[in-house]
């Protein structure tokens, strides 16, 4: 003990720079792979700890009917709760807020049912119409919190009653100003922030009292909906339908909200394991930069522990001195990595788990900080423990059966040398390397397409015309729309509810105007014919239906049976998700319906035209009775968008691996092969030729990564992003990383130069004699 403690007072201070590295090197590693470990566990658990506290909604009934007794359908057995929510525009100052903000018609919201957890703060007081809550993203945003004051637009009666108003195309309204205090931070499932969402300020139902008539209008066309918690949870969804079509006598849509938490939970799980495959490729950096630095230090004490030997140093206390000084750097390296970890831990989850997260802020995840403490100075005293007992057990260097093939071809005597030592050493670390790289970034430009181009999520149009509600439209406004310079396709799309078996769903019948303005098809082809149907993926799923079946849709009026031309994605509507839903020609839409519930006319624009000015003069061309609006994109959209950086920090680690096994493999020979190199020296090899030799074996390992990472890279990213458009949903178009291949060859050969200088170096200078003699 003695001995080793008087040792490491020694390596202490002639090596203090050496350990100082390597405290550095195993804090930066502990507390990136912590720090990813620990976010990845978190985000996916996110979801799971917010529903078990806030008494999630399960179903979302999408009424349309202005007289529906919100009473009567809490009476139905099976149904715990009804919070009721009027389809009514606000306006808050001047943000783009709108239809986002939902006043409850009365306090069951976030009392039965999506009791939220409050960030800061306490709830409104549903007496109060001047009392708000508001989401976390809005304080971002807007830079508002719990005291602050907005101002609530509303529209007069007569304003609420146009259609231009309800359907949101105005800026706001003319009725009466509430000063409104912001009360509480509010977070649930159905109150979360979302991926890109305009930040929400929620009223209480004080407000719908006080102004009814200023957001229902006295028309009697205002209509409610509601979220309703089943005693049975998501198994309740298909009774609670059949109850709903008994109470009103015709099908309506029960949305069963289990799919859209699925939805979330698919991403929060992808995101998750994105930080954790970022993780564990930080993991392979780490262990490889250092375990090769760990290799060097080893190296400089076994040499001054040699001489000891003679001494009557044992190889128990030559190994447990050759590890002390690594295993207490590692041990204060972990520490300072775990410290590191844990202050990170306020800045996740990322992505879209934070809109989930129920408790933000500060978190120490003791299963995944603690174990670093311990398994790191472990694995380093291993390591030790093998490199003393390899220095002392010589082995004969590996025989390629490739080798004898190359020396035959007649190649300079330092590139057949190189291509020896390429050859003497494992390739699979470079490989999956390139691999991983390549395979992320293929999956990177799969997310970049989609994140750029809305029709992928079937949004081929660029803006929506609101042009006619319950049966009633204004004449000629699509006809007015398309005479516009920038607009160059109109469609009429009808709407109405429809059902097959026991799904009910939105069904729109299209006719169009001017130009083409297509749907987006991801198997088969567009309904040609009035016995035709495309049905969204998440229909064709509920239904059971692929294309070439047929189907019985029954409407308000009618039924008929159709056959499945086509499966795609649909416009994103006020009734509808991109998912949901289905096309039928106008001919097929009148064998179900005479009426319609929404009239829609869809815009698309010229490339490059300005959408705000564009609309400006549709809706002056087309009246104040009309609404013209941007495009609704569907939220995946920007869910997608919002993990485009992931794959690529995920292909700079892999890359990193990639570099650091190459470096490690010609770094690793040029140091065990130096008694070769003094040979050839002697033998008449100049300094010169000498520097080939790591050139060659580089160039070499650089080669071989290519060659058998690059395209099963490119093959991997492909499944896994078809596997992500599948579940997504979103039309799959194969992504090839173009830039990155073009530069795979220069890049590589530039790389393999570069980790090939230091050694090539050191060989060019090496002492030939004394090698020699010491060897």
């Amino acid at each position: 003990m003695g001995f080793l403690t008087a040792w490491f007072g020694v390596e202490a201070r002639r090596r203090r720079r050496e350990l100082c590295v390597l405290v550095l090197l195993v804090a930066a590693g502990v507390s990136v792979v912590s720090a990813a470990l620990a976010g990845a566990r978190r985000g996916e658990s996110a979801l799971d700890r917010l529903r078990a506290v806030t008494l999630p909604a399960h179903a979302l009934i999408s009424n349309q009917d202005p007289g529906l007794d919100w009473g009567r359908v809490r009476a139905l057995p099976g149904v715990e709760s009804v919070a009721p929510y009027a389809i009514a525009p606000l306006y808050v100052d001047d943000m783009p807020l709108n239809w986002q903000c939902v006043p409850p018609l009365d306090a069951a919201l976030w009392r039965d049912l999506e009791r939220p957890v409050l960030l800061a703060g306490r709830l409104p007081d549903p007496a109060r119409a001047d009392e708000v809550v508001v989401q976390h993203r809005f304080t971002v945003l807007y830079g508002k919190t719990v005291g602050d004051t907005v101002t609530i637009k509303l529209n007069t009666p007569e304003e609420a009653d146009l259609l231009a108003n309800a359907g949101g195309g105005l800026a706001g309204g003319h009725g009466p100003r509430i000063t409104a205090r912001i009360v509480g931070v509010i977070r649930s499932p159905r109150f979360a922030d979302g991926v890109d969402g305009p930040g929400v300020v929620l009223p209480s139902s004080g407000l719908y009292r006080t102004y009814r008539d200023n957001l229902m209008g006295t028309s009697g066309l205002g209509f409610s909906i509601a979220l309703a918690r089943l005693t049975d949870g998501a198994a309740g969804v298909p009774r609670l339908r059949a109850q709903m079509a008994a109470l009103t006598g015709q099908p309506m849509q029960v949305d069963d909200l289990g799919a859209t938490d699925r939805h979330h939970d698919r991403l929060t799980s992808y995101q998750a394991l994105t930080v954790l495959a970022f993780g564990l490729a930080a993991l392979a950096v780490a262990a490889v930069s250092t375990g090769l630095y760990v290799a060097r230090v080893v190296e400089s004490a076994q040499a001054d522990l040699r001489v000891l030997r003679a001494g009557g140093l044992t190889p128990r206390q030559e190994t447990a001195a050759a590890a002390l000084g690594p295993v207490v750097a590692g041990l204060a390296g972990s520490a300072l990595g775990v410290g590191a970890a844990a202050a990170a831990s306020a800045w996740t989850p990322i992505g879209a788990a934070a809109g989930f997260e129920p408790a933000p802020g500060f978190d120490v995840d003791v299963l995944v900080l603690a174990p670093p403490l311990v398994v790191v100075p472990l694995l380093l005293a291993l390591e030790v423990a093998v490199l003393t007992w390899a220095r002392r057990t010589p082995r004969p260097p590996a025989v390629s059966v490739v080798a004898p093939a190359v020396a035959r071809l007649n190649l300079p005597a330092q590139v057949v040398t190189g291509l020896r030592h390429a050859l003497s050493r494992t390739v699979s670390g470079t490989v999956i390397g390139v691999f991983g790289l390549v395979a992320a970034l293929t999956f990177a430009a799969g997310v970049t397409d989609a994140s750029g181009d809305p029709a992928r999520f079937g949004q081929t149009h660029q803006a929506m015309v609101f042009h006619g509600q319950s049966g009633e439209r204004v004449a000629g406004v699509l006809d007015k729309a398309a005479r516009d310079p920038d607009v160059t396709g109109v469609v009429d799309a009808r709407s109405a509810m429809v059902s097959a078996g026991e799904v009910v769903f939105v069904a729109y019948g299209v006719a169009p105007v001017s130009g083409r303005v297509p749907p987006m098809v991801v198997r088969g082809r567009p309904p040609a014919t009035d016995g035709e149907v495309l049905l969204a993926v998440g229909t064709a799923c509920q239904v059971g239906a692929e294309v070439g079946d047929r189907v019985r849709l029954t409407g308000p009026d009618g039924a008929g049976d159709f056959r499945v031309s086509a499966v795609g994605l649909l416009p994103l509507g006020v009734s509808n998700t991109y998912d949901d839903g289905a096309i039928l020609t106008s001919g097929g839409y009148d064998r179900l319906s005479r009426s319609f519930d929404l009239g829609l006319g869809l815009l698309a624009l010229r490339p490059g035209a300005e959408p705000g000015v564009v609309l400006r003069r549709v809706q002056e061309v087309t009246g104040p009775r009309v609404s013209v609006i941007p495009a609704v994109l569907p939220p995946q959209f920007a869910e997608v968008r919002d993990v485009r950086v992931l794959p690529v920090v995920l292909a700079g680690c892999l890359g990193l691996l990639a570099v650091a096994t190459l470096a490690h493999a010609v770094g690793a020979t040029a140091r065990r092969r130096r008694h070769d190199v003094a040979v050839l020296r002697a033998l008449g090899m100049t300094p010169g030729q000498v520097r080939w030799i790591p050139r060659t074996q580089a160039v070499a390992l650089a080669a071989a990564g290519l060659v058998f990472g690059v395209p099963p890279g490119v093959a991997a990213g492909r499944a896994l992003w078809r596997l992500v458009a599948e579940s997504t949903p979103l039309v799959y178009v194969p992504p090839t990383p173009v830039e990155a291949l073009v530069l795979a060859v220069p890049a590589g050969l530039v790389t393999a130069f570069a980790l090939a200088a230091l050694p090539g170096r050191r060989a060019a200078r090496l002492h030939v004699a004394g090698t020699l003699r010491a060897e």
